[in-house]
């Protein structure tokens, strides 16, 4: 999962807040102002963000990762010669996977459509949860990775449920658990979140470590660079016509 991680962040500067029960509206005035403020976020119109991916012992394929507003997201990554690619223009999201044996880009299935759906959010899922139809519950102090967290609980839009943890000293997530039918089967996930850095008036983290529940380890994500507000056009992320598509 590249998603979601890689535009949350922390601020190293925030003052220390005392681990405390507290509202809702506490919790995430808080984290606003950790990743560096609503305003700075939504500044943001573009993004691209370069790396290397852990897909096995000792294996990493190197990956970029692109996002416009409103909604667009596209991941390209190589591995053994060939590179694979998921988007989302804002309407269809669509795939390239030559390893699995495909040749032409194809329309993603909808359980997996969401997922980049959430990925194209540039904000993320946290900022104007309300108008973009998520529901948002703050549970309380748990204790998760060694450390005393907020624990919220988020159900998306599309009903997928999801629990982030924000740390309580900073109000970052250093951790997000959730579950997902994928094929018929009920899928628990957690993905841990680490190495914070500035990228420009904002925060995010730049390592990212997706796994099944309960599992020792898992993908590995590592971002090298972020840049933001470049020029992408909008057919960076339209699903390419296949030969002889819309031709009479």
């Amino acid at each position: 999962m590249i998603r979601k991680a890689l535009l949350m962040a922390i601020a190293g500067a925030v003052l220390a807040v005392p681990a405390q029960a507290q509202s809702l509206d506490e919790v995430l005035n808080n984290y606003y102002e950790a990743i560096g403020g609503v305003d700075a976020w939504k500044a943001i119109q573009s993004m691209k963000a370069t790396g290397m991916m852990q897909v096995g012992p000792g294996i990493e394929a190197p990956f970029t990762m692109t996002a416009k507003r409103p909604n667009k997201v596209r991941i390209d990554f190589t591995f053994q010669g060939m590179t694979g690619t998921q988007a989302y223009d804002g309407e269809t999201a669509w795939m390239l996977m030559p390893f699995m044996g495909q040749t032409a880009p194809e329309v993603m299935p909808e359980e997996d459509a969401k997922d980049l759906e959430e990925q194209a959010d540039i904000d993320g899922i946290l900022v104007d949860w309300e108008s973009k139809g998520h529901q948002v519950e703050y549970i309380g102090l748990e204790e998760t990775e060694g450390t005393q967290a907020h624990k919220l609980k988020i159900t998306l839009k599309w009903g997928d449920t999801q629990f982030y943890f924000l740390d309580a000293e900073y109000f970052v997530p250093i951790k997000v658990e959730g579950s997902r039918e994928m094929r018929g089967t009920v899928v628990e996930y957690e993905t841990i979140i680490s190495d914070y850095k500035e990228v420009g008036d904002v925060i995010m983290a730049h390592s990212i470590e997706s796994k099944p529940k309960g599992a020792p380890a898992g993908q590995v994500i590592t971002i090298q660079q972020v840049e933001i507000n470049i020029e992408i056009d909008d057919s960076t992320f339209a699903m390419p016509e296949t030969e002889g598509e819309g031709q009479q």
